[in-house]
């Protein structure tokens, strides 16, 4: 019987740090032909045009396909089954696939998808990996303590229930089979309670590890084995607003409310005054996510943009093809009833 191909799912909340960690893996992958399934929330393939755009030897164009046409776990019969059947069709099919989900995907209905009949002979998944943003969490930002709120709750009718960012990552935390919590290096004295508070809330037996910009030995990354389609019922999905139809795709999960808008921008002369109008428009908005490009006036390579909070990093990736149009494109996330006029007034000024 063939030996199946390992795929990996990295999921996490928006701007924990995934790409990051994909891209470090990629860099130390140390001949091992990995393959990628990028899956974006938004119109604008950021993540994907990131990694295709590495320069990593062995991580050409035809080894990342982009998903963008909804949440992964909503399409899995659409969008996800045929991706995982193009890459494992492949005369040279790749050593392992890496799947990274949108940050607001639930990691069970892809899990539950390897066992499609179309793919369940033929792939499996290794092990689910959540990346966690330590300083995020510690701040108490996009997580809190679910045994006092359910205790709350239980003593007041009044209360509301838990928001969707935190069922989003108790359901991420429930899947993993590893926890990474990222920007450490950030977190000084907190360290230690965060990640004991992280892992109060997994299943035992599930590794909690530390990483600075997402550098996790790929040996502590792959090979992990799970097989996490056959341990399903332990991966208990604490999000009970799927429904599923008779040809198991879910339905009434929507995301609305999230909502991502893309903001076309000239070049720009001074990326400082567009940095400092991200963070103020971050802070007057409430937004949660910006990720995207610019083309800086006289420079020959590309300044990607990755920002969640207040907090953005900068880094030119790679020199513009011949005839590619310079311009700067940014995807803003946040939750519903952005004013997207306003943000793009602000970022607009400060290109000019």
């Amino acid at each position: 019987m063939a030996t199946k191909i390992p795929a990996t799912v990295v999921t996490g909340f928006l701007g924990a740090g995934k790409t990051t960690l994909i891209r470090h893996l990629l860099e130390n992958a140390n001949g091992r032909r990995i393959a990628l399934i990028i899956n974006e929330f938004g119109d604008l393939g950021v993540d994907g045009e990131i990694l295709k755009g590495c320069g990593i030897e062995g991580c050409g164009d035809d080894d990342v396909i982009e998903l963008s046409n909804g949440c992964i776990c909503c399409t899995v019969a659409e969008d996800f089954v045929p991706a995982i059947q193009k890459l494992i069709d492949r005369a040279d099919p790749p050593d392992h696939v890496v799947i990274e989900t949108s940050g607001l995907a639930l990691p069970q209905p892809l899990v539950r998808a390897f066992n499609w009949p179309d793919i369940r002979t033929r792939v499996t998944v290794d092990g689910v990996v959540t990346i966690v943003d330590g300083p995020a969490l510690a701040a108490g930002r996009f997580a809190a303590d679910e045994a006092a709120v359910d205790l709350q709750r239980a003593a007041d009718d009044n209360l509301d229930h838990e928001t969707p960012l935190s069922e989003l990552f108790e359901d991420q935390l429930a899947c993993a089979d590893l926890v990474v919590v990222n920007k450490s290096d950030l977190l000084g004295a907190a360290t230690g309670a965060t990640v004991e508070g992280i892992r109060a809330q997994v299943r035992p037996g599930v590794s909690v590890l530390e990483a600075s910009r997402g550098a996790i030995d790929p040996l502590a990354l792959l090979g992990l084995s799970i097989g996490a389609e056959d341990d399903l019922e332990a991966r208990r999905e604490i999000h009970h607003h799927h429904d599923h139809d008779d040809d198991g795709d879910p339905e009434g999960h929507g995301h609305d409310e999230f909502e991502s808008h893309v903001l076309d921008l000239p070049e720009i002369d001074a990326p400082d005054a567009l940095l400092a109008a991200i963070r103020s428009a971050v802070e007057r908005h409430d937004i949660l996510r910006v990720k995207g490009f610019a083309a800086v006036r006289g420079k020959p390579l590309r300044l990607v943009i990755q920002g969640v909070g207040p907090r953005i990093e900068t880094y030119y990736d790679r020199a513009y093809d011949a005839g590619e149009p310079r311009a700067t494109r940014l995807v803003v996330i946040g939750q519903s009833g952005l004013d997207a006029a306003a943000i793009g007034g602000v970022l607009a000024d400060a290109a000019r």
